[in-house]
């Protein structure tokens, strides 16, 4: 078996569950199939038994799992062991986040510098925010500011930098670009934009899928960037919710942020590969846990 092929196979025996597997490989539920196909082929027995509602391990493929896990696991180590190796022991931390670099962080970063002068620290924001997590998956960033829950089992979720309020931003002349505040009620009368390839509870943990009253929110189109979202907000015809934070760095006369303030806020942590954990992403998560949640500094 290829090594795509254990990937694939092990993801699988975790999820129980094609699309799943599909939405963690970035990979359509098809090439799955075809995949478990071409390795029970090369077994000559099935690895799994398939029902319209359930997928489970036969015995063969029980045994498979259990022989295949470790070796792939101390494969994977193996390789970063030695991407970390090959950028020396100097080599910097990479960090990207998904809410701005808001005023409440800053301070993180300048601790981190303190204690560890030896380690640059590179601070970025993507510009691409279709599927964030793929960049710890391959090895673009060592760590993510991202929003939680995150339930991915090959991630590590660190400590909480912040949480922040919510704000609903709508075209200057929307109906309700006047508001002072909105209901999280008044979410399922507009088609909202979201990010494009998030995971269903990850989307539902920024965008809930209904009111506290249980009307469906809608989903209108999809964004692959903050600008590309900007530019629908503009045209009048969708919305979207940010994180109020935004309001700091965004001043635009045609977009108005009106506050949602009966949604939950929305926490930020760290996040990191497993697997590619090293000294430098564990020492960025003692300070954040050492200065503690920024959220009452907001």
């Amino acid at each position: 078996m290829e090594l795509r092929d254990i990937e694939i196979f092990l993801t699988l025996a975790d999820e129980l569950h094609f699309g799943r597997t599909a939405e963690r490989l970035h990979v359509t539920p098809a090439s799955i199939t075809k995949a478990i196909k071409k390795q029970e082929r090369e077994i000559g027995a099935a690895l799994f038994e398939r029902t319209s509602r359930s997928v489970r391990l036969t015995p063969i493929g029980e045994q498979l799992r259990d022989s295949l896990r470790p070796s792939y696991l101390a494969l994977r180590a193996g390789i970063q062991q030695a991407r970390t190796a090959a950028r020396g022991p100097s080599a910097g931390l990479r960090v990207d986040l998904l809410p701005y670099n808001t005023s409440v962080l800053h301070l993180y970063w300048q601790e981190f510098r303190t204690r560890h002068p030896q380690w640059e620290l590179q601070i970025r924001r993507p510009t691409i925010i279709t599927d964030p997590l793929s960049m710890l998956r391959d090895d673009s960033v060592d760590a993510l500011v991202v929003w939680t829950p995150i339930r991915e089992p090959d991630l590590t979720v660190g400590p909480v930098l912040f949480s922040d309020t919510r704000v609903l931003a709508v075209a200057a002349d929307h109906e309700l670009a006047e508001r002072e505040s909105l209901p999280a009620e008044a979410l399922a009368d507009v088609p909202h934009i979201i990010g494009a390839d998030w995971p269903e509870y990850w989307e539902g943990a920024y965008l809930p899928f209904h009111t506290p009253g249980g009307r469906p929110i809608p989903r209108g189109t999809y964004a692959t960037s903050p600008d590309d979202a900007l530019v629908l907000i503009a045209g009048g015809e969708f919305v979207h919710l940010f994180p109020a934070h935004v309001t700091e760095y965004w001043s635009l006369p045609d977009i108005r942020f009106i506050p949602v303030p009966d949604l939950p806020r929305l926490p930020y942590a760290l996040v990191w590969r497993t697997d590619a954990e090293t000294e430098r992403t564990r020492a960025l998560a003692r300070v954040i846990r050492d200065l503690g949640d920024r959220t009452d500094r907001r």
